[in-house]
This record gives structure tokens, sequence and C-alpha cells, in this order.
């Protein structure tokens, strides 16, 4: 099992912060210049309970996929994903969001085990941890600054 703990401190109101980390269109764009796709079953750009993401990515000569679904939701202190199928043994994300003097600290907490195969397995145990709290960093710096300028009003529709 690896586990990651990241806490970000961005200088923006919970709600914003919390709406701009359900948003598809600034996670699509977290992956610009990476081998990753991303797709969601939301009706709109914002995920909700019970919808699904769908993250896929070329390591080791294969598509690896994930497809996780929001299993629980509180505006604006928290939301869950857990993968219901791919390629993981087992994958869990929650996006807790505490609001602090003068902004928001988001806190990602991350429980996965490796891909199932062989061979992911083992180069999986080796490079998973720091090639997720990469991702999760770039994302979250990111978000930190459509929240803290006024370009987040361009991609919340």
């Amino acid at each position: 099992m690896v586990s990651i703990h990241l806490t970000t401190f961005i200088k923006a109101p919970v709600e914003r912060v919390f709406d701009l980390c359900r948003n598809t269109t600034v996670y699509k764009k977290a992956l610009e210049g990476r081998s990753e796709n991303l797709s969601a079953s939301a009706g709109g750009i914002l995920v909700n309970a019970g919808d699904t993401i769908t993250l896929s990515a070329k390591h080791l000569a294969k598509t690896r996929v994930i497809t996780a679904r929001v299993m629980e939701m509180t505006i604006p202190e928290k939301f869950v994903e857990e993968q219901v199928k791919g390629d993981m043994k087992s994958f869990r994300h929650e996006h807790h969001f505490k609001p602090v003097e003068n902004g928001t600290l988001v806190i990602d907490l991350v429980e996965m085990e490796e891909p199932r195969d062989a061979v992911g397995g083992v180069l999986g145990k080796l490079f998973m941890k720091n090639y997720f709290e990469k991702l999760l960093n770039k994302r979250n710096a990111l978000i930190k600054l459509y929240a803290e300028s006024e370009k987040w009003r361009a991609v919340m529709g």
C-alpha cells in the first residue's frame, strides 16, 4: 500500500477552491503536455457524487486506466473518489478543504496499491508514489494559480 499526504495553501475562499478541484476543465489543463487523458461522466464541468472520472496513461508499454467514482461529497468540505474499475489493485483519493485565515488548506490523502499485472506490480512499487505526487502537485499549482487570480472565472462557466 502506498500513501500520499499533500497539503496546499491557497489564498482564496473555500467554495472557489472546492469547485476548482472538482472542475474537469482544470484537471484536463493540468494533464496538458503529459501522456494522460481524463474523461468524466459529469453532466457539466463539475463532478458530483456518483459521477465517474477515468484517467488513462501509457506506462510500461501499456495503457493504464483508473475509473473512480465520487463516493462521497460534502460541499465545500470534502469529496472522495474510489476506483471502481482499472489496473490498480485499489485506489482511494480523499480531498479535504479547510477554511483558514486568508484562504483554504487543501489536503489530499491518497491510498493505492500497485497495478495487478506482474511488471506493473514490481515497477509500480518503485515509481507510483512519485508519479502521483508530481501529478497532484501540478494540479494543485494550477488550482492555486486560477483561484488566486481572476482566471477562475474563465473555467467556471
